[in-house]
């Protein structure tokens, strides 16, 4: 082992905090830990940075360090002996630091400990609404496959009459400590799986797990306002966990179906309205359709394809909150089909009326147009 300056060792100056020493000695354990790197100086750079971490955490350890260096922990230093009596690390349990830093990755913690009982999956449902009932809300009824807790053991796996007893592995402690050389890892106990607790006589209906499975019928009650992808969270109805632990959660995943007449943008509604060429022309009324019913709209003259009107509060109140949407109607002039003769005659005549002098004041855009593409080739060809 190396005789490095300790500091150096972590990376940090001789002013270093308690807290500093502690957060460098975990960054750098995660990075040279043997089970996470391979190389071949693994190991002795790991055991030196745990060495570093015990004295510099002790404060007598560290004092004496600050004083003497590596000569205060060496046989005979200070009068004989030192602290530890046979060189760095004599007073340490390496199980106790090992299990802060690597606890989460094996599965123990400081000292062992029975594992908590694992709650159970949350599931997820996959719901369709209309976008009347997602505005107005709806309650909806249910299925859903399971777990449920068993009724016949109350869910604790052993059958009516009978007890759990402490795991004769691990004491019911739920882990057990298995060492090899400079290592110490604890693990789940391979004959409880952690609970602490065996069932000698399980249950009949569930087999010793607790929970059955089950189809539940439930009541869901959808909020106005939703919209797609949307989750709607029942605490407690997942499954039920093994052995009377506790269930996971149900969230019923939102969607809305596509309506024939309005699409959905947040709080607000969008329609296509068809109004005739005539009315388009000439002005008029039109009847709009709304979720509260119909309404009319007046259609300005001359009002052109793509032309938006605005109709206040006739959206969505969203289920967050805020003020109601509003409903947009996109004017569409429909072109007549399935002429008669006569009716063909009319517009050739209305067609050549515009024609001559004054035709850009009755089709501002089609001249604009066909300006702007003559323009676009003289610039090509120029």
């Amino acid at each position: 082992m190396s005789k490095r300056d300790l500091y150096e060792v972590l990376g940090l100056s001789r002013d270093a905090s308690e807290r500093d020493i502690k957060k460098a000695y975990k960054r750098l354990a995660m990075k040279y830990h043997p089970d996470r790197n391979k190389g071949e100086d693994a190991a002795d750079q790991f055991k030196e940075i745990k060495l570093a971490y015990e004295v510099l955490t002790d404060p007598q350890k560290r004092a004496a360090y600050d004083q003497y260096g590596h000569a205060a922990f060496e046989q005979g230093g200070m009068g004989g002996g030192g602290f530890g009596g046979g060189g760095f690390g004599g007073g340490a349990d390496f199980s106790d630091i090992f299990g802060d830093v690597f606890g989460d990755i094996f599965g123990g913690g400081r000292r062992g400990g029975q594992q908590r009982a694992q709650r159970g999956a949350d599931l997820r449902y996959n719901m369709e609404l209309t976008l009347e009932e997602a505005v107005r809300g709806v309650s909806k009824e249910i299925e859903v496959p399971t777990y449920v807790g068993c009724k016949t053991c109350d869910g604790s796996g052993a059958k009516p009459g009978s007890k759990k007893q402490t795991c004769g592995t691990c004491n019911g402690i739920g882990q057990v400590q298995m060492r090899q050389g400079f290592f110490a890892v604890q693990q789940a106990c391979p004959t409880c799986h952690g609970s602490g607790t065996i069932i000698k006589d399980p249950c009949n209906s569930c087999h010793g797990q607790g929970r059955v499975k089950e189809t539940k019928h439930l009541n869901v009650k959808i909020p106005a306002g939703v919209d797609t992808g949307d989750r709607i969270r029942l605490s407690g109805e997942g499954e039920a966990g093994e052995n009377g632990a506790p269930a996971g959660d149900l969230y019923v995943q939102v969607h809305i179906r596509e309506h024939h007449i309005f699409t959905r943008d947040g709080n607000n509604l969008y329609c296509e309205v068809p109004v005739s060429f005539t009315m388009a022309a000439l002005g008029g009324e039109v009847e709009v359709p709304t979720l509260d019913g119909r309404v009319s709209l007046k259609v300005p003259a001359e009002t052109q394809t793509g032309r938006m009107f605005r109709m206040r509060g006739k959206g969505v109140q969203s289920v967050r909150g805020g003020g109601v949407g509003d409903l947009i109607c996109k004017m569409v002039v429909e072109t007549p089909v399935n002429l008669s003769s006569r009716q063909k005659e009319l517009l050739q005549e209305l067609e050549e009326s515009f024609s001559g002098a004054e035709a850009k004041k009755h089709k501002p855009k089609s001249e604009g147009f066909f300006d702007g593409v003559k323009k676009f080739f003289d610039d090509l060809t120029g």
